[in-house]
């Protein structure tokens, strides 16, 4: 297990260059998962409802993973916070054939909570979570980020 426990930021250059935050930060062979909501490359949010928004947001969420040398398997927590809850389960079965299609069958740990806003006011659905990565496959980025 990596002994190296300073947090080093985790920003993959495929996704919007972050200000005031990370995408992750990685501590050891643990990464932290930033709040990720549907933003495409362009700064705007996917439309097309709740699963075009799960999908982007939580490709997102495994774009910082694999940046970090991770895979969707490593996941050990996730929390999604929701606009409009009855939406999402009324979507459930799209939104889980898209987990599988993204990363597979394994779930783990998982969290759904309401509120009210996000960030950005057309989100819907914003995504953060947990992983421990094996030393095997671990990328530590460099002091000043990835």
């Amino acid at each position: 297990m990596s002994t190296d426990l300073t947090p080093r930021p985790v920003n993959p250059a495929a996704l919007p260059a972050p200000s005031g935050y990370s995408h992750g930060t990685l501590s050891g062979n643990t990464l932290y998962l930033g709040g990720q909501t549907a933003l495409d490359a362009n700064m705007r949010i996917v439309p097309g409802g709740i699963v075009e928004q799960f999908r982007q947001a939580f490709g997102n969420v495994l774009t910082t993973l694999r940046e970090a040398g991770g895979v969707p398997e490593d996941l050990v927590s996730i929390t999604i916070y929701l606009t409009d809850i009855p939406d999402y389960q009324a979507h459930s079965r799209e939104i889980g054939a898209a987990w599988r299609e993204l990363a597979g069958p394994v779930y783990p740990a998982m969290a759904g909570i309401g509120t009210t806003a996000l960030w950005q006011p057309e989100a819907m659905i914003e995504i953060l979570g947990v992983a421990v990565i094996p030393d095997d496959r671990l990328v530590r980025p460099d002091a000043g980020g990835a």
